[in-house]
């Protein structure tokens, strides 16, 4: 491979998005693709340290509708790709207590169902406490669930869309790194790689938590900021509902869903910093077992071992809104990065939408304008605020 290659399409970035990305372009007949993969395996980035977390139950049109497309692909994963996802629908169930979280669930209700979500309900306090006795439920005034919510193993869900890509003829180069994207009057030329050079007029910057360098090589800033994001896994727990759904005590924004015999617990740490920090701060166990004995207090004699504890990196925007569409200025550029934590639960709507731009111009998804970069400038942000 070493001198110069050519492809329709170069995709930087082998996670669940890029791999998301080059099947639906793919499905659109777009095969001679070639994604770029920096480390010797797919799924060392966020996607493989990701809580697998998939929800229709957000509070902006373009989060929901994104959610709508993504979840029925999950669902029928192995007929749409012939591999597995790992789909479990076990709901999320947001707890309220207090009268503003409940009239805030109250309009994010009414806007899913009017997008089409059926499965969506609200739910006084009672109702919340039958869906899990053990929680401390004092100060619980109702809440919202949703059962087509769950999670996902998104290593299987990359591996899928990135494995069926392949069977169309798509190129997985693994251990190569982008040094540069080159450009001319045209727009984009193509891309300098450690493994030699690639000439292509479209480039798709799906890199992740790094994707602002990647766009720094064309020259364009990209608001997208690293934040670390911490993963808590228990030892085996018995006594809780068998399908127990992913639960979100909103007063602290602890949450937790099963995890093979136990627990997976996450909290968003106020007090963290951006920056590409991926080592687990030990300190981080007691702040959620805290908030985990609060809220259920036989999680006071949760099991944790702190070396199987890990993190990861959300790729922040400003307004926690991903920036998917063409580059401003720079023809055949296109963006698929900053989705604030959802990157894995929405990277079926992303590749859609990313190869409909690609292929067509548009997406009957969605108004990508509302994701394209020049909202930062224009003032036409969409503040999502139901951000785990």
């Amino acid at each position: 491979m070493v001198g110069m290659q050519t492809a329709d399409v170069v995709i930087i970035g082998g996670g669940i998005v890029g791999s998301s990305v080059a099947w639906h372009l793919a499905q659109g007949g777009y095969c001679n693709t070639i994604v770029i993969e920096r480390e010797s395996q797919q799924g060392l980035g966020s996607t493989g340290k990701s809580m697998g977390g998939v929800r229709a139950q957000f509070a902006t049109g373009a989060n929901i509708r994104m959610s709508l497309y993504s979840i029925p692909v999950f669902a029928d994963f192995e007929q749409i790709t012939g591999y597995p996802s790992g789909y479990k629908a076990h709901g999320y169930l947001f707890v309220a207590t207090t009268p503003s979280h409940l009239a805030y669930l109250r309009r994010n209700f009414e806007r899913q169902t009017a997008l089409g979500l059926k499965a969506v309900e609200m739910l006084g306090a009672d109702q919340v406490r039958r869906m899990l006795p053990q929680m401390r439920s004092d100060d619980v005034i109702g809440g919202s669930f949703c059962a087509t919510d769950g999670f996902v193993d998104p290593y299987s869900v990359m591996k899928g869309f990135m494995s069926a890509a392949e069977e169309c003829g798509v190129k997985l180069w693994r251990g190569v790194e982008v040094t540069g994207i080159d450009t001319d009057a045209q727009g984009v030329a193509g891309v300098r790689t450690t493994q030699g050079n690639i000439a292509a007029r479209t480039v798709v910057n799906a890199a992740g938590p790094w994707a602002a360098a990647v766009a720094r090589m064309a020259g364009i800033e990209l608001p997208v900021t690293p934040l670390r994001r911490m993963l808590v896994p228990t030892e085996h727990f018995p006594g809780l509902p068998e399908r127990l759904p992913m639960v979100i005590d909103m007063s602290t924004g602890f949450h937790f869903r099963p995890e093979g015999l136990g627990l997976l617990m996450a909290w968003n740490d106020p007090d963290e910093t951006p920056g590409f920090k991926t080592a687990f701060d030990p300190a981080f166990i007691e702040k959620i077992l805290t908030h985990a004995a609060n809220r259920v207090p036989c999680f006071a004699d949760l099991q944790v071992n702190p070396k199987r504890a890990w993190a990861g990196l959300y790729s922040m925007t400003p307004d926690h809104h991903a920036i998917i569409g063409p580059a401003p200025g720079v023809r055949g550029l296109f963006f698929a990065n900053g989705f604030s934590g959802h990157g894995v639960m929405h990277s079926p709507a992303t590749g859609r939408i990313t190869a409909d731009l690609i292929l067509h111009g548009e997406s009957s998804l969605l108004d990508a304008r509302d994701l394209g970069l020049e909202r930062f400038a224009g003032g036409r942000t969409l503040e999502e605020t139901a951000v785990l």
